[in-house]
């Protein structure tokens, strides 16, 4: 990935989170994503592991619909091969690192990781 491929899918990336629009968003994912968070874990119970692009929306509509201020203001975009990570801070103010990883121009696998010990990092009701 070059960088300004990177810069491009970060800054649509954030839009589409702040402007709460899952469809958007999802378009960055493969059909096949798998996706870990400890927020999923926190909101849906079980291990936090989304398998399938269905998983990962019904993940962040319980999210939207439970952090209804949420907002993402991004700090930075580290580029690897066939990787991104943003860092970016979430309405609470915490830090947190997106870490993607891509087949061409798709997402197959994420992984949502929070700084500090807050046990509800993302702000969740």
């Amino acid at each position: 990935m070059d960088h300004e491929t990177a810069r491009m899918f970060v800054d649509s990336w954030v839009k589409a989170w702040n402007a709460h629009d899952l469809d958007a968003l999802l378009a960055h994912f493969a059909d096949s994503v798998t996706f870990r968070s400890p927020v999923a874990a926190q909101l849906l119970g079980g291990d936090g592991v989304m398998r399938g692009k269905d998983a990962l929306r019904g993940y962040w509509a319980e999210g939207l619909r439970r952090i209804p201020d949420l907002r993402f203001e991004v700090v930075g975009g580290y580029v690897g091969v066939d990787c991104l990570v943003i860092n970016y801070r979430n309405q609470k103010g915490g830090l947190v690192n997106e870490v993607l990883i891509f087949d061409g121009p798709l997402v197959t696998e994420g992984y949502g990781t929070y700084l500090g010990a807050d046990d509800n990092p993302a702000g969740a009701r």
